[in-house]
């Protein structure tokens, strides 16, 4: 299956630390991830090599794996599958497609605060819903790492 990579970023007037905490802490997590699905929320504990289960109230989702985790600069998971109905996914065809899929986040520092950049693979037919619910996610970081200090 053809796969296409949505490409985004924004600046946040805040310390790469705490945009970090935003992308990882559950807390920030279930209100950024509210952008692609109401009560979405990942389950895992985001060390290297630790498997990630992307999911909401339906129990569907992505499985996905930590391939990379560099604190305050880069955290990236590789799709592996499809959580369906709470069962985890690999062999369906919809799983095949998604598998080696990547999804990575990208801090840098500069004089004003925090570059994020975000890049994400999925097939185009849901390209353009993923662009908006990523303009949404984005601004949502920015609003959660600039007015929260704990």
């Amino acid at each position: 299956m053809e796969k296409t990579t949505i490409k985004n970023g924004i600046e946040i007037n805040a310390p790469a630390a705490k945009v970090w905490d935003v992308l990882l802490q559950d807390h920030y997590v279930r209100q950024w991830y509210a952008a692609f699905s109401e009560g979405a929320y990942a389950d895992t504990d985001w060390k290297l090599g630790s498997k990630v289960l992307f999911t909401d109230h339906t129990q569907n989702g992505m499985i996905g794996k930590v391939v990379e985790h560099t604190p305050h600069q880069v955290l990236s998971v590789q799709y592996e599958g499809l959580l369906v109905n709470g069962e985890e996914d690999t062999q369906s065809e919809g799983a095949q497609a998604v598998q080696g899929g990547l999804e990575t986040y990208r801090l840098k520092e500069t004089a004003q605060g925090t570059q994020i950049a975000v890049e994400g693979d999925m097939s185009p037919e849901y390209y353009d819903m993923m662009v908006e619910s990523w303009d949404k996610a984005l601004l949502k970081i920015k609003e959660l790492a600039e007015n929260n200090t704990h």
